[in-house]
């Protein structure tokens, strides 16, 4: 009997192969489609490759729904893996697509918050983002254990056994964004991620730091996979210029690409040969497997596959030396070893100077505001709740009280009046108002330079909130709060009246410790 994709990922003699299969834009019919059709079942007779992940509107385009794609896979014995993201269904659709995902035998999800859409003709798609990657994950957990049909809990459905992944990234530029990164990733994995995938990158030194940091705060139990893209002139310059969001190709890197996109292969050689070294640099470093991606046909990944079963056990210390593009002045947790081009595991970074780009005086006021009138046994506290329940609408609270907060609010926040207040735990920034994903359980992976991958929005909010604890000596605290589900029940009523009656996410007693490594 063929072994489920958990089963091989609870084996860590064996190290896994996935490979990602790309939708196509149109029906199975399509051209396109019958090359990937065609890709697909090369893969499927491959013994070498463990799973094919199939993707969901990647980039932000309209695609065919992946399971068309993987029905034959499935069907045909070969473990699948299907992309399920935030950006095009709210959380009933998604919870509806999960049952049709199990109900046809689906049951290796990658949990992921998804690309902004992208511009087509007729303009840009509205996003949905009502969850993000942390509360899927959460769900399908739930689902997983059977989803309560009552607030009781006393009827449940049928368990799913849905295997969950989830995706991290550490190859970015500022301290401001590779933190809030690895405390999301601990959030995933809090709310039931079993395997991680990490993002498109081409250094040995993040990809040793992120295998370290896991092992050093109790996430080294999860199996992590390393992303192998295999990258060829044009794409190199693509993701040089950051028009995918969240993949980075350093200068160095871009130009020993166009170096070698003189050759007379057009560099094919080279690129397979690296793709290959970073599978026998993520095998050394003791990550359970690769996933390949950037293929579009299978003598290309046989190439790669045999190239890296000529190297020694050892060359990939070599190996680590060579792929080794950060970019100047780019952040690390721990000490850099100069000796392998890794990272000294029991060393942290020298410390950069406490940020204070997106501190000032707003901030300060907004924090001991809140610490006076929303913290739980406050005299302000007690008159809130108590005015706020026994006002004409508890919902609004008292109407100058309300006009107060709308106008205040608004002037200082920019805020949308969702209802369900998540300023304090973003260090007083709306994720409404300031993120386009509306993201409130840690940043998304698009970020680039420190900047939103969509244009308008400006630096991350995940990343200013951070600067701005950190100025503080506070930074430990992010993303300590309970993972946050906004509630759209309460929208357009008084947050601060919600907040102290209880009635908004804050009033979960699930939270991730403070984090003070």
């Amino acid at each position: 009997m063929t072994q489920t994709l958990r089963e091989r990922l609870e084996q860590p003699s064996r190290f896994l192969v996935g490979s990602e299969l790309v939708s196509v834009r149109g029906s199975m019919t399509q051209q396109s489609a019958i090359k990937a059709r065609g890709f697909a079942n090369d893969l499927v007779a491959c013994d070498d490759i463990d799973w094919i992940s199939i993707t969901d509107n990647a980039g932000g385009n309209p695609q065919l729904a992946p399971t068309a794609l993987g029905k034959p896979i499935l069907y045909a014995g070969k473990e699948v893996v299907i992309h399920l993201t935030c950006k095009d269904l709210n959380r009933n659709a998604i919870e509806s697509e999960a049952w049709l995902l199990h109900s046809e035998g689906f049951h290796n999800i990658l949990a992921m918050t998804g690309d902004y859409p992208n511009t087509r003709g007729g303009g840009t798609a509205k996003p949905v983002f009502d969850i993000d990657s942390v509360a899927l994950v959460a769900k399908l957990a739930e689902m997983n254990g059977g989803l309560a049909l009552n607030e009781r809990k006393a009827e449940r459905l049928d368990k799913t056994n849905f295997t969950i992944g989830a995706v991290t990234t550490n190859y970015k530029l500022h301290e401001g964004e590779v933190i809030p990164q690895y405390r999301k990733l601990q959030k995933k994995i809090a709310s039931g991620a079993q395997f991680i995938i990490n993002q498109v990158g081409f250094d040995a030194r993040k990809a040793h730091e992120l295998r370290v940091f896991m092992d050093a705060h109790a996430m080294g139990h999860v199996p992590l996979i390393g992303n192998v893209y295999v990258l060829n002139p044009r794409v190199a310059q693509i993701f040089h210029d950051g028009r995918v969001p969240g993949v980075v190709v350093s200068d160095a890197l871009l130009a020993q690409c166009r170096q070698h996109a003189k050759d007379a292969d057009a560099g094919r050689q080279f690129f397979h040969e690296l793709a290959a070294k970073q599978i026998a640099v993520f095998r050394g470093l003791g990550y359970r497997g690769v996933y390949l991606g950037g293929l579009h046909n299978f003598a290309a990944t046989r190439r790669i596959l045999d190239i890296e079963k000529t190297f020694a056990p050892d060359d990939w210390k070599q190996f680590a030396l060579e792929i080794s593009f950060s970019r100047p002045a780019e952040y690390f947790f721990y000490a850099p070893d100069a000796a392998t081009g890794l990272i000294k595991p029991n060393e942290r970074a020298r410390p950069v100077e406490k940020a204070s780009r997106h501190t000032g005086v707003m901030y300060r006021i907004s924090r001991l505001t809140h610490d006076v009138m929303f913290t739980a046994g406050t005299p302000l506290s007690r008159w809130g709740a108590k005015v706020c329940a026994e006002s004409a609408d508890p919902m609004q609270g008292p109407r100058a009280l309300r006009v107060l907060e709308h106008a205040s609010k608004s002037a200082l926040f920019a805020c949308k009046d969702c209802g369900d207040c998540s300023l304090p735990e973003i260090a007083f920034l709306c994720p409404e108002s300031q993120c386009a994903k509306n993201q409130r359980n840690g940043p998304c992976g698009g970020t680039h330079d420190g900047r939103c991958e969509v244009e308008g929005f400006g630096d991350c909010i995940w990343l200013r909130a951070y600067e701005r604890l950190k100025h503080d000596g506070r930074e430990g605290t992010l993303l300590a709060h309970p993972p946050t589900v906004q509630n759209q029940a309460l929208r357009g009523t008084s947050s601060w009246a919600n907040h102290w009656l209880g009635r908004d996410h804050a009033a979960s007693p699930h939270a991730l410790p403070p984090d003070s490594k």
